[in-house]
């Protein structure tokens, strides 16, 4: 997916997929999905692909809905947040070992 925000293009082609998290089967009512993603550039942001019954879902027509994606910029300590919260040891680690200390 490619999506100009403010002047700048995020491509989910171009970028660098750090992490990826998902529920579901696609395809699904409920399937949610939610890629991490770096740009050469150094800007960060979200890649969202969800079912019909989920946040991502969009009026269609009268009472039908579909599912959608679209493209979400966050900055580094969003990115390092989303890592936290989805289990993304290894991406954290490796993107942000300088920030991970032991307990």
């Amino acid at each position: 997916m490619k999506k100009i925000i403010e002047g700048k293009r995020y491509n989910t082609e171009t970028a660098t997929e750090i992490y990826d998290w998902s529920r579901g089967i696609p395809g699904d009512f409920n399937y949610r999905r939610k890629t991490l993603y770096h740009t050469k550039k150094g800007a960060w942001f979200i890649h969202h692909v969800g079912g019909p019954n989920t946040d991502m879902a969009v009026a269609v027509w009268d009472n039908s809905f579909s599912g959608s994606e679209d493209i979400e910029p966050i900055g580094e300590d969003e990115a390092f947040e989303f890592l936290q919260k989805y289990d993304g040891i290894e991406a954290l680690e490796k993107h942000f070992g300088d920030q991970v200390t032991d307990a």
